[in-house]
């Protein structure tokens, strides 16, 4: 499969560079495209990576793996999104996460030795792309700061409710998307039962509404269940 500039625009990485800016960079680092089936790891942890990804089409989601084979899903990826910088920038650190496909996916990979070399032959191209690759990593250090604040919630409600409204503000509407429950179950480092249960007590009590693959939070029912 060949991608043009055309089909990259919009992506944080690229942001304000023309379609033929974009054809340039590609032609400058020689990025590959990868497909990727549904259900198949993307990347592996513990094996060295010198590339960094860029989702171009697609859902996935990375996962944290230690030794004994033990996973827990650590935060999902869309369009635009980034994976294997930090293995790629630091090579001597340990890479402790894989990636795993959950649509068939579309990615593309730069060579980060290319990416860094590169700069003379592409002047203010090279210099935008590393600005939006700044502030990428900035927003990954914001999407972790989020994880750490849903696992610290004391109760299974509490982290449903604020998983919601995190989703909520990414994606500026009341109706978010959502995956399936287990999925969600590991995003959330719960017992998918349970997590049910709590779903089915929400809307019970006129807290959450459902339907086919989104949710929504109640703002009046909310506001009752805090005065509570």
């Amino acid at each position: 499969m060949k991608l043009q500039g055309a089909d990259l625009v919009g992506l944080p990485l690229f942001r304000d560079l023309a379609p033929a800016e974009i054809d340039r960079f590609l032609q400058a680092t020689g990025v590959q495209v990868r497909e990727y089936e549904k259900k198949t790891r993307m990347m592996k942890a513990y094996e060295p990576n010198k590339y960094i990804g860029v989702m171009v089409s697609g859902e996935a989601f990375v996962v944290a793996e230690d030794r004994f084979g033990n996973e827990s899903v650590a935060h999902h990826l869309e369009r635009g999104a980034m994976f294997g910088s930090t293995s790629a920038i630091l090579p001597g650190v340990e890479n402790i996460s894989a990636l795993d496909a959950l649509t068939d996916v579309v990615a593309i990979l730069v060579s980060y030795h290319d990416l860094i070399t590169v700069g003379p032959r592409l002047g203010r191209i090279h210099g935008i792309v590393m600005k939006n690759l700044l502030e990428a990593f900035s927003r990954k250090n914001f999407s972790l700061t989020q994880k750490l604040e849903l696992l610290s919630q004391k109760t299974l409600r509490e982290r449903l409710i604020l998983y919601l409204m995190q989703r909520e503000k990414s994606q500026q509407r009341e109706h978010v998307r959502v995956p399936g429950r287990c999925q969600m179950a590991k995003e959330m480092e719960c017992n998918r039962s349970a997590l049910t249960r709590e779903i089915n007590d929400m809307k019970a009590c006129g807290v959450l509404v459902c339907g086919d693959g989104w949710m929504k939070l109640d703002p009046v029912q909310l506001a009752r269940m805090d005065r509570a």
